[in-house]
């Protein structure tokens, strides 16, 4: 593959690693920090059901961070990207892999235990949950931030 001239965003690899984290920083406020408490806090929303109804959202947001992480992840490798905005997407990938491979059955289970009727032990899940989507965040608006930069900086070229 050609290396893209320099500045040039205009390749596919580029405008999927620009594009991309301000997509999924979009998604990832409306389900995590706006849709989520919001939920919770409806007066005729029985407990099980907005339990069940996050289950519902929270599995089909993580097939789709699975999609968003995977494009940009190989955009971010196969773009001439500084280092720092591969580590990051690596980065974002690990923690990925780990809500929906450990964090997010753990989740479940507690959920289906409060359904049933049950009210389980105290745990650390739902902290390192928020830890990890604040995390994504932060990440997230890091790579935004940098391709914004670096258009306004092309765009001041041109002007």
């Amino acid at each position: 593959m050609p290396e893209p001239e320099a500045g040039a965003l205009a390749t596919g690899s580029h405008m999927l690693a620009g594009v991309l984290p301000g997509i999924w920083l979009g998604i990832l406020i409306g389900v995590s920090f706006l849709a989520t408490p919001v939920k919770f806090q409806a007066s005729g929303l029985d407990l099980a059901v907005a339990l069940e109804v996050g289950q519902l959202t929270f599995r089909t947001f993580g097939r789709v961070e699975v999609v968003l992480v995977l494009t940009l992840t190989l955009a971010t490798i196969g773009a001439s990207l500084p280092p720092w905005q591969r580590y990051t997407s690596l980065l974002l990938l690990l923690i990925v892999t780990l809500q929906a491979l450990w964090l997010l059955p753990a989740l479940n289970a507690r959920v289906m235990e409060v359904i049933s009727g049950t009210m389980p032990a105290a745990s650390f899940h739902h902290h390192a949950y928020a830890v990890f989507e604040m995390t994504k965040a932060l990440l997230l608006l890091g790579l935004t931030t940098a391709t914004a930069r670096a258009l306004i900086a092309q765009q001041s070229k041109f002007s």
